[in-house]
């Protein structure tokens, strides 16, 4: 395999401030998502002590986050065992 030498990259004046433009941006469009986020968070908040709902467990709280429902066990060895009686 042939070795070359590296390449060099130079920095212009015009990258840096186009680098500087789209982070300027994008920090704006961070800004505004967690304002509207805040807001939103203390709406439901509002509505949520105005309805009077009970608070959730922190447990609830995940599982409703990430989509589990968790189903409760049938109690008693013939769950576990079928129909057969110890």
């Amino acid at each position: 395999m042939l070795r070359r030498k590296p390449t060099r990259l130079e920095l212009k004046l015009d990258d840096i401030e186009e680098f500087e433009s789209i982070r300027k941006d994008l920090e704006s469009r961070k800004k505004q998502r967690e304002d509207a986020e805040a807001a939103a968070a203390g709406e439901e908040a509002a509505a949520a002590i105005a309805l009077g709902t009970d608070h959730k467990s922190r447990e609830q709280i995940i599982n409703d986050r990430i989509g589990y429902k968790p189903q409760p066990k049938a109690g008693g060895r013939a769950a576990h065992f079928g129909t057969f009686e110890f």
